[in-house]
């Protein structure tokens, strides 16, 4: 199995890119969400500068954020800087949007912007259109402003059939947030069909127990915590969601909304929710990560526990597992790659074992 890492846009991240490719890593992402995250092309540009085998991927960028031009534009110049090793992640823009206070775009919109992405980074022309107005367009650049020569990876974020089908149309591959059950991975390439050049990428987050540690205690709640948390965010701002949701999940949902001073229905709601999106967990709110989204959402484990989770996931089709480690990031990393790499599983600086 493959891993990779996955980080927040900030000035600063090319040091823990230099790192994962160090550690053998095999990709890199930051997250494109402008309204909580800084700029993810100005962010994998300085780690394109320092890294030389490492891909670097965008998870994910969406029709509602940029248009297609814009955004071939930015991973076309990623390109020249980083040649073939750029992975374009492409989605609804569901968080996205949702820190605008607006909805994701549609499934067809989606696809729209896929194959014109696709056709832009390739070199060739498109159909660009404004209201009535539809015009050919196509790079227009001189020298070495933009790569079209060698290949860009596609995913497509998706967690039903619908958007997996996308990816099978357009011959990309699929990226997922917090899904770990194989037999929504397999539903998800049945759906999608065939076998594409892309890759299949799971994005979560991961904590190696000590023998005997709680699987739900602190530490564990502060590595993981953040992913649970996103889905609570997401739950809270949007009801038919929640209304899926189990008991202790709905009531989890329902102390984070007065938590944050707002409810489901407050029209500025977005605001109250999504500050710190993806970001550690503060203290105070660790009561709101609860044991049944840390199963659900999250690989929290003894080493032989992961490996063996990590192993069920492959056979179900997941090709890499990207993992966003957030109370330690560099000490992270390394514990992540000894545990794939199937060493013995030690802190950093102090040779401890786990």
């Amino acid at each position: 199995m493959r891993t990779g890492i996955v980080v927040a846009a900030h000035p600063g991240v090319a040091e823990s890119a230099v790192l994962a490719e160090e550690l053998g890593f095999s990709s890199f992402w930051v997250y494109d969400t402008p309204m909580v995250h800084g700029d993810p092309f100005v962010a994998l540009s300085s780690c394109a500068r320092v890294t030389s085998r490492i891909k670097l991927g965008i998870g994910v960028t969406s029709p509602a954020l940029r248009s297609a031009p814009a955004a071939a534009s930015g991973f076309a110049s990623l390109n020249a800087l980083a040649p073939g090793r750029i992975v374009c992640g492409v989605g609804t823009g569901n968080t996205a949007r949702r820190t605008l206070g607006m909805p994701p775009t549609t499934t067809v919109e989606l696809e729209a912007f896929t194959v014109a992405l696709q056709r832009l980074c390739a070199g060739y022309p498109v159909d660009y259109r404004e209201g009535d107005r539809v015009c050919d367009v196509r790079f227009l650049h001189s020298g070495q402003a933009v790569n079209t020569a060698d290949p860009i990876e596609f995913v497509v974020a998706a967690l039903g059939p619908k958007v997996a089908a996308v990816a099978g149309r357009r011959d990309a591959g699929l990226v997922s947030f917090g899904l770990l059950d194989p037999a929504s991975w397999r539903a998800l390439h049945a759906a999608r069909g065939g076998t594409p050049r892309a890759g299949s990428y799971l994005m979560t987050a991961l904590h190696v127990l000590d023998d005997g540690a709680d699987p739900y205690g602190d530490s564990a709640r502060d590595a993981v915590g953040h992913v649970v948390l996103s889905l609570l965010a997401f739950a809270a701002d949007t009801p038919s969601v929640a209304s899926g949701l189990g008991a202790e999940e709905r009531d989890a949902v329902r102390r984070l909304l007065d938590r944050r001073g707002t409810t489901a229905t407050a029209p500025d709601r977005y605001t109250k929710l999504y500050p710190g999106y993806l970001d550690r967990i503060v203290p105070s709110d660790r009561d709101l990560i609860i044991p049944s989204l840390m199963d659900t959402l999250t690989l929290v484990g003894t080493p032989d526990d992961l490996r063996s989770r990590i192993a069920a996931l492959g056979e179900a089709g997941v090709g890499e597992i990207v993992i966003q480690p957030v109370v330690d990031p560099l000490e992270e990393m390394a514990v992540i790659a000894g545990l794939i790499n199937g060493a013995p599983v030690t802190w950093p600086g102090s040779g401890r074992p786990l």
